[in-house]
């Protein structure tokens, strides 16, 4: 444990140059100055920048967060989408809140949003699976997301005749498939600094706008 404790003592962060952030000139919106963030990251090179983790809690308030892939942002919120019968989607259905977390390691740039969810209607959830590439929707026909599997092969085989359904009726789509939008309460923009005087500018909702404050490191 000591070893350990040590090495990751000794782990480089916030390596190379670093964006400089000045709050004091972001724009009015979290969303707009997210995609101001998000194509800095892209152009910058980082990988898979649009990854990020979503975190919900059940019934008995217990957490549990997983990496989704961001599948739009304006005005309205944050998006990503699911499978009926997953975890997420129930701890959803019993608890509407989520928070998500962008970490850019390259660019030191961390961002948080949180707030309640709602599920878009059957028709957007629709138009977003039959976006998925053919592989991803094969297995999300498959469905019994994060139950016990007995057998690869068995998913597997499931996955094939999957794909056989795609084939002969290429509009199908997964039962309970749901495009969520996180409508946030809280966006918080996080500027590493190699000495530690992190910015973090936070956007907060109040009726008719947003507010903007500054926090402490």
């Amino acid at each position: 444990m000591d070893d350990l404790r040590r090495l990751l003592r000794d782990v480089e962060v916030f390596a190379g140059e670093l964006p400089v952030f000045d709050p004091l000139i972001a724009p009015d919106t979290p969303s707009e100055l997210f995609t101001e963030w998000l194509l800095g990251a892209l152009e910058a090179g980082v990988r898979e920048p649009h990854a990020m983790t979503v975190s919900t809690a059940g019934a008995d308030g217990n957490p549990t967060a997983r990496t989704l892939i961001l599948k739009g942002v304006g005005p309205d919120g944050w998006r990503f989408a699911s499978d009926g019968g997953s975890v997420k989607a129930r701890d959803l259905t019993q608890r509407p809140f989520a928070a998500l977390t962008f970490y850019w390691s390259p660019l030191a740039r961390q961002i948080r949003v949180r707030g309640p969810v709602v599920a878009a209607d059957a028709e957007e959830s629709a138009a977003d699976f039959l976006a998925r590439s053919i592989g991803a929707r094969a297995e999300a026909l498959v469905g019994r997301q994060s139950q016990p599997l007995a057998d690869p092969a068995q998913r597997d085989a499931a996955v094939e005749e999957s794909l056989e359904r795609l084939a002969d009726e290429p509009d199908l789509v997964a039962p309970g498939w749901t495009l969520y939008t996180v409508r946030p309460e809280s966006v918080e923009f996080w500027q590493g600094d190699k000495q530690r005087r992190h910015t973090r500018l936070v956007y907060l909702r109040e009726v008719g706008g947003w507010r903007k404050q500054l926090l402490c490191p």
